[in-house]
């Protein structure tokens, strides 16, 4: 499945200073700023482009069967972020015991 850079950027506009969690347990809050993520626990942004680069990242780790664990599975830029705000707004979800069986860690 694939999921556009532009409807991916609008909920996460919607979703702005939600809290969320780190896979750490750190609480963490962003906000948008054109085509700029902001964190709050961070100086530096996330742009659009390293957004859309792990949204390509997580089609392809979908499409080979792996399972998407952990940021570490993203592997870009903003990762430890992006991974728990993409989870939680449904861009990918973690596989059940049953998927587990048949996906490749």
């Amino acid at each position: 499945m694939t999921i556009s850079i532009e409807n991916v950027w609008a909920l996460l506009q919607q979703h702005q200073q939600e809290t969320f969690y780190t896979a750490k347990g750190l609480p963490f809050t962003y906000t948008i700023r054109g085509g700029e993520l902001f964190v709050d626990r961070r100086q530096k942004s996330i742009t659009i482009s390293t957004v859309e680069k792990a949204l390509e990242k997580i089609g392809r780790l979908q499409a080979d069967g792996i399972a998407i664990t952990g940021p570490k599975k993203i592997g870009c830029y903003g990762a430890s972020y992006l991974y728990p705000v993409l989870l939680a707004l449904g861009i990918f979800s973690l596989p059940t015991p049953e998927e587990a069986g048949q996906l490749h860690f």
